[in-house]
């Protein structure tokens, strides 16, 4: 009996150079979206639904049933639209059981009172490393991947890993490791775990920051990231990844949508609570960050 294959279906956000995939079993119809996007106007504070409206398009047409909703970790550079997708499609959103540890630190630096508990309640389901689970015939496993931060996961469907920010194409590099719970050793670890792997194994990027000299690529290999990795290429040493890692992160901007997007990510892709006059309103602390 052949083995069922995944077929996979990028969908880029140039706003935010973010990937979104979905990965289906043609066999059962049934499907997984990977870090879905919610557009949102840093100006204006207004959000709209185009980029995930493709991807329920897509899953529609193609008579998809929608089985999770992953993230790859609590994003700063793009709000979530997990909770989107679920009200529309159904569904369970599930991240990686270390949130707990992001949803801590930003509930303190937020200082978000009670409505909030940072214990991942906000999710349908908090993924362990090593664990496997079943959508129609295929299942994926989670690879816990800190260093960008400590919640990271991959998630490896059959010769594919979706790396997260773990990993950029070659030319691009490697994640920041400055953000709460960033660490440049971890990330390299948790790198070489990946790269570990056979080098003909599929790695799906969820960014891309190309150049001008060429297109966007949202998939490489493990071959072609060992040999022309610019940060992390297998010449490159441990001590000399942390070196270049901590003092490339120190000229770094803070991104544009961190503080929209961590407020919303931490709540699985819900806006904060309603006050009275029946808006949502987001923070923004000052000289702090």
């Amino acid at each position: 009996m052949d083995k069922i294959k995944a077929d996979i279906q990028s969908f880029f956000d140039q706003e935010t150079w973010t990937f979104t995939y979905v990965v289906s079993d043609s066999s059962t119809r049934a499907c997984i979206v990977i870090d879905p996007v919610l557009n949102y106007d840093a100006k204006s504070g207004r959000t709209r639904t185009k980029s995930a409206d493709e991807v329920i398009s897509f899953i529609k047409q193609n008579q998809l049933k929608l089985e999770w909703i992953l993230e790859t970790h609590a994003h700063a550079d793009h709000l979530t639209a997990a909770h989107y997708l679920r009200e529309q499609l159904g569904g369970k959103v599930a991240i990686g059981e270390n949130v707990l540890k992001v949803q801590s630190v930003f509930k303190g630096i937020f200082n978000l009172g009670n409505e909030f508990i940072a214990d991942g309640s906000q999710f349908d389901y908090l993924l362990k490393d090593q664990e496997n689970i079943p959508f129609g015939k295929l299942n994926f496993q989670c690879l816990s991947v800190p260093g960008h931060t400590p919640a990271c996961l991959a998630y490896k469907i059959d010769d594919a890993i979706f790396v997260g920010d773990t990993l950029f194409p070659p030319d691009v590099g490697t994640a920041r490791c400055d953000f709460p719970g960033g660490d440049a050793r971890t990330l390299y670890q948790s790198i070489k775990k990946i790269l570990s792997y056979p080098e003909d194994t599929k790695l799906y990027m969820c960014h891309d920051y190309p150049p001008s000299n060429r297109a966007v690529i949202y998939q490489t290999t493990v071959k072609e990231e060992r040999a022309n990795n610019i940060h992390v290429h297998d010449n490159v040493m441990e001590d000399e990844f942390v070196q270049m890692r901590t003092a490339r992160d120190k000229t770094l901007e803070v991104p544009v949508l961190l503080l929209p997007s961590i407020q919303v990510n931490i709540r699985a892709g819900e806006m904060p609570p309603k006050e009275s006059n029946g808006t949502s309103y987001l923070k923004i602390p000052i000289n702090l960050i």
